[in-house]
Order: structure tokens, then C-alpha cells, then sequence
């Protein structure tokens, strides 16, 4: 079955011509997709006759909201989703005074190994498909009633892991005659995929790229993410500077705070050291209290942030969001695996 939604403009114009319809019939079918249709026939402005073929032949994906936690504090919402295969991921809409912003996941699991975050624990099940990620926004707007101008690909899954289907999402979303999301609302979010952080400045998005650092050195750094063992801080830094040079656009280095291991005053002066003379912002990031792992919340934040701005670093610390709800990324779902059984603790 043709899965529409993950088509391009493009890809959408020359198969609705290979049905012999006109080229018009294309655009009315991409907004239907990216309004969020569910069946084929809610199309009204299409021929019965091409309702008719494209549900024969093709599929429109449809996410269940299997879970969905709301904030008392905040009005954060998190969605845990069935997929069409059985598989849950999760995404989180949050809002500011600036607009509302969605955390979408890219991947069902992670496969990176990071010591601190729920997602990665079991492994990686599969990549999501375009049509998937679309679908989180599309489907979380259309619950919440919230228009959401502004993404963040922080969710399930190493974006740059699932790269060809990234890039196609973010075609998708940005299309003026879809959800009309520009680049500079988007961030994505990597733990340091040196090739393809190299591959991504090539097509000079105007997106924010956030590098999860969360350690200056290479002890710690490979301690708390596997990938570092293969990459290193030093390499990582010259990618990221030569993002820069490349792009024009600011990285933003995510740095979760974890009490004892990366919170002390000389990793503060290392990562100062490493920042001199590069456009970087660092988002200190209090550490969510994932219940499988034995990483701590920083105590000493604050002294973190102050030492850093003494040598000259732009820093800020993240707004914790939904702190009454499970609201670090992963934990929800695996906490229905865990219900289900599908899943044991190891």
C-alpha cells in the first residue's frame, strides 16, 4: 500500500498524474494529509471515482493515543502513540509565551546507549516513517485544539540515526501548503553523529542544531554516551565549528546535569575552554530522575551556570516542563512495556 503522507510535493505530483488526474487534484490531496484526515472519503473535493482508487491502493496512517498525561502545573501534554504496527512512541506538546512547541521522536527505541535517558532502554525497535513523524504534530494539534508553531526533534530516537526520513520530514513540515512550519521554529537534537552533522551543513538549513554534550572530557563523556567512544570531544568541537562556518547558524550544546559526574567546576572551565572563540550557547539541562538509573539531579546548577558566565559563555537552564507527569523522554513508554509485560527490568 502507497503511504501518501510520506510523499514529497513532488513524488504526490506524479503519481496523482499517473491516475491521469491534473496536476491541481496533487495539492488538494497534500492538504487533506496534513490536516489530518482520517478516511479517504473526508476528502469532499476530490471525485468519488479518486476516493474510490487511492483507497485501494493506498494507506493513511493514523496514530492512537494510547496514553495521555496532562500537567496540573504547566498544561504540558505528553502522548503516547500506537502505531498501525503496535509499536508506542511519545511525543510532548509544551507551552510558552512564545508559541507552543512539540517534542516529536524520530525512532521507536534509541540505539545510542545514553546512561540518563529512558528512551534508549531496550534498544532500537525501528525508524519511524515520514507519515509517523508528521503524524504526532498533526494528530497532537488536532487533540489539544493548540496551534503548535515551533518543533523540537528531541523525542524518541537519534534524529541524524534516521536521516533520510528526517530530511523528507522536514521538507514535508516546512511546505507552505501543508503545516507551513519554517527552519528557524525547528531544532534538532543530536549526540554527535560527526558524519552526518557534516552531511546536515551541506544543505544549509536554517534550523537549530542542539548537540547533546553533557560532558567537556572524554572519561565522563564516554561514561554517560557510548558514542563518544568513537568520536571523541576534540572531534566532536571541530565538527560543530564547522557546522558553523558552513550554516551561519549557532549551535545550542544541551547539557543534562547530573550530580557528581559532570557538574564540577573544572568540567565548567574545560567546557569554557572548548567554547573560546566559537558562536555557542550552552542550555544547562536539570536532570529528570529516570528511575532505572542510578544518575542523580545536579545540586549545583546554579554554581554551574554562574562559573560559566564569568568566562564569558552564553548560558541558560532549561524550564523544567511537566515535573508532575512522567516527563522524561521514554519513560511513559517504557512504563506501558513494563505494564504489558512486553518488556522485563534488567
Amino acid at each position: 500500500m502507497t503511504d501518501l503522507k510520506s510523499m514529497t510535493r513532488a513524488e504526490l505530483d506524479a503519481y496523482v498524474a499517473e491516475l491521469g488526474e491534473p496536476k491541481f487534484r496533487a495539492k488538494q490531496v497534500f492538504q487533506w494529509l496534513h490536516r489530518g484526515v482520517e478516511q479517504f472519503d473526508e476528502m469532499t473535493n476530490l471525485s468519488k471515482a479518486l476516493r474510490e482508487r487511492l483507497k485501494q491502493d493506498c494507506v493513511l496512517t493514523v496514530p492512537v493515543i494510547e496514553q495521555k498525561q496532562v500537567s496540573k502545573l504547566d498544561g504540558t501534554i505528553k502522548y503516547l502513540w500506537k502505531l498501525a504496527d503496535g509499536n508506542c512512541i511519545e511525543s510532548v506538546v509544551m507551552r510558552y509565551k512564545h508559541g507552543n512547541t512539540i517534542c516529536l521522536s524520530s525512532e521507536v527505541g534509541c540505539r545510542m546507549g545514553c546512561a540518563f535517558c529512558a528512551s534508549t532502554i531496550g534498544g532500537l525497535i525501528r525508524r519511524l516513517q515520514p507519515s509517523e513523524m508528521l503524524d504526532q504534530l498533526i494528530f497532537a494539534q488536532k487533540d489539544s485544539g493548540l496551534p503548535i508553531s515551533n518543533i523540537v526533534l528531541m523525542g524518541i530516537g537519534e534524529p541524524l540515526d534516521n536521516f533520510e526520513t528526517v530530511l523528507r520530514f522536514l521538507e514535508l513540515v516546512n511546505d507552505l501548503d501543508g503545516l507551513n512550519i519554517g527552519m528557524r521554529h525547528i531544532s534538532l537534537s543530536t549526540c554527535g553523529l560527526v558524519d552526518e552533522i557534516d552531511k546536515l551543513a551541506t544543505y544549509q538549513l536554517q534550523l537549530t542544531l542542539s548537540v547533546s554534550l553533557h560532558a567537556p572530557d572524554d572519561e565522563t563523556r564516554s561514561r554517560l554516551m557510548p558514542v563518544n567512544r568513537s568520536v571523541g570531544v576534540a572531534r566532536l568541537f571541530e565538527c560543530c565549528r564547522h557546522y558553523f562556518e558552513v550554516t551561519g547558524r549557532r549551535i545550542s550544546y544541551e547539557y543534562a546535569m547530573v550530580d557528581g559526574v559532570n557538574d564540577h567546576d573544572w568540567q565548567a572551565d574545560l567546557l569554557a575552554d572548548h567554547l573560546k572563540g566559537t558562536q555557542g550557547h550552552v542550555n544547562l539541562i536539570p536532570l529528570n530522575d529516570v528511575r532505572e538509573s542510578p544518575l542523580k539531579p545536579s545540586r549545583r546548577v546554579a554554581q554551574f551556570q554562574q562559573r560559566l558566565e564569568r568566562r564569558g559563555v552564553t548560558c541558560t537552564v532549561r524550564r523544567k516542563l511537566g515535573g508532575d507527569i512522567d516527563a522524561s523522554c521514554g519513560q511513559l513508554r517504557r512504563k506501558t512495556l513494563l505494564a504489558s509485560g512486553k518488556e522485563s527490568i534488567s
